[in-house]
């Protein structure tokens, strides 16, 4: 059984498809990278699966549970989060 399940995820911002119907699953145990050039969706995706950003369409599932229209921090006491890069100048 999946842990996380995303389905068919979505998202436009005025006439432009960040996110087009992106799908997949995590079992417990699991370890999966989002990987693809910069402007590809990465970060609008992990901004819809931890409810920073609403999307236009699709699901997301942990443990059974809906995320979807669940506030930020409801999620992160979840256990689903995210950090940033952190960049530094040497």
């Amino acid at each position: 059984m999946s842990f996380l399940q995303v389905y068919n995820l979505s998202v436009s911002f005025g006439g432009n498809r960040a996110v087009d119907g992106v799908s997949f699953k995590v079992t417990s145990g699991e370890l999966l990278a989002l990987i693809g050039p910069n402007g590809a969706g990465k970060s609008t995706c992990f901004n819809m699966i931890n409810g920073m950003l609403p999307p236009d369409a699709g699901s997301v599932t942990l443990d059974g549970n809906e995320l979807i229209g669940m506030k930020p921090r409801e999620i992160w006491r979840l256990g689903v989060g995210r950090t940033f890069q952190i960049t530094a100048v040497y």
